[in-house]
């Protein structure tokens, strides 16, 4: 099935893509969360405005994504979420969490959909976190998740 993405989407492409996947894929996972519209005669015009606020909202060049990394690595993160008393959290951290945390602490503004966790965070500590800014720079990020 032809699709045309609205978002960017790991391993499959960038919002303004006209990529195929399998049906099922479609149906089921990329178009109930918006992640995707079908590809119509219609809709490839759509594609023009799509790619024109992607622009608006990605790093441009690698010079632009090096400055962002520089301060995003130069940005002490501390998240505080409500925990039980042998450090487990109520719940998980999640990659909105992480960015709403990054801008409070005087860091860039940071879109959720970028901040990539190896797993769930489910326990007080210290976590490497990476933030894709671009397709070649890649910002890695110390999140200190305290007790609050």
């Amino acid at each position: 099935m032809k699709i045309i993405l609205t978002h960017e989407v790991s391993g499959l492409g960038a919002a303004g893509d006209v990529v195929d996947v399998k049906d099922g894929y479609a149906r089921n996972y990329l178009v109930p969360r918006n992640f995707a519209i079908r590809w119509t005669k219609g809709g490839e015009k759509d594609v023009a405005q799509i790619r024109r606020a992607r622009k608006i909202h990605e790093i441009a060049t690698i010079e632009q994504a090096n400055e962002v990394k520089a301060k995003l690595e130069g940005v002490k993160v501390r998240l505080a979420t409500r925990a039980g008393d042998a450090g487990r959290l109520f719940g998980s951290v999640t990659p909105a969490d992480i960015a709403t945390a990054i801008e409070a602490s005087g860091g860039p503004k940071v879109d959720k959909r970028r901040v990539e966790l190896g797993s769930p965070i489910k326990t007080l500590g210290s976590y490497q976190v990476s933030v894709r800014l671009h397709a070649e720079v890649v910002a890695n990020v110390g999140v200190e998740v305290v007790a609050a």
